[in-house]
């Protein structure tokens, strides 16, 4: 299978270095990238490509660009051939505008997808086949976990919780990290201890099997050290609610970019 690769910035690099662990033959497209990663063919602009054809086009580039690009691509597909595309917040309608009515895959991949441990939502557009999907699904799968959603609305509501997610645990541990140095600690210990603790937390919760309530239990004793953390963090309600406030406000604003 040929794909073309419009655009190699720093998602989209990341991204490619983990697609082609498959059997997918790559070409980019970016005039600003120096060389080629290795095993990939890198083309200066559009008409380098002459009258190739390809079976799925992926469109890494920003927002603001795809209504000036990708027209330039409408006849670069294959008659199968799909577009998918990272851009974020372009709805599908405007990427089928944009490249003449194709088919098309939006995925919203989240920061960690850069080091194979992304959550990536999938959205297909309704004429796009069940291969495709499929197809879109397993080169995602290579970068972390896929999240199939049935509309655009859902795929909003997973930029809220796993798109921006990184930024609020990065928040949530520079926060602890900092609290941790006014304990005492250096800093240095202090970020060694909460991202350990960050990590092995999340390790067990993930091969426990058990609910993420049950294993808050196990470790909180009557009375004890645990008990009086969490009842300062969220005895009252107000973490539990400032949790959902960040949610709601990044689902708002990912509804206004469409």
């Amino acid at each position: 299978m040929n794909i073309l690769l419009i655009g190699c910035g720093k998602m989209g690099r990341a991204l490619l270095s983990h697609w082609m662990e498959g059997s997918e033959t790559f070409t980019i497209v970016d005039p600003f990238l120096g060389q080629a990663l290795a095993g990939t063919e890198l083309v200066k602009a559009r008409g380098d490509l002459q009258s190739r054809r390809f079976d799925v086009i992926i469109a890494a580039i920003k927002p603001q660009q795809v209504d000036e690009v990708l027209p330039d691509y409408r006849d670069a597909f294959t008659d199968n051939g799909y577009l998918l595309s990272i851009a974020a917040g372009c709805s599908i309608s405007r990427l089928k505008k944009a490249c003449g009515n194709r088919p098309i895959i939006r995925v919203m991949p989240n920061l960690p997808a850069a080091i194979g441990a992304g959550v990536s939502g999938l959205c297909s557009s309704p004429d796009a086949s069940a291969a495709h999907t499929a197809h879109a699904a397993a080169m995602m799968q290579r970068a972390g976990t896929v999240i199939p959603v049935e509309s655009e609305d859902a795929l909003d509501r997973v930029t809220a919780v796993a798109g921006s997610g990184p930024g609020y645990v990065f928040e949530m541990a520079r926060s602890y990290t900092q609290a941790a140095t006014d304990l005492g600690f250096s800093e240095k210990d202090a970020l060694q201890m909460v991202l350990g603790t960050i990590a092995g937390t999340v390790a067990m919760a993930q091969q426990s099997g058990q609910s993420l309530e049950e294993l808050r239990n196990s470790v909180t004793s009557k009375n004890g050290t645990t008990e009086a953390g969490l009842n300062a963090l969220n005895g009252s309600g107000a973490f539990s609610d400032l949790i959902a406030a960040t949610l709601h406000a990044a689902y708002h604003r990912a509804v206004e970019l469409r």
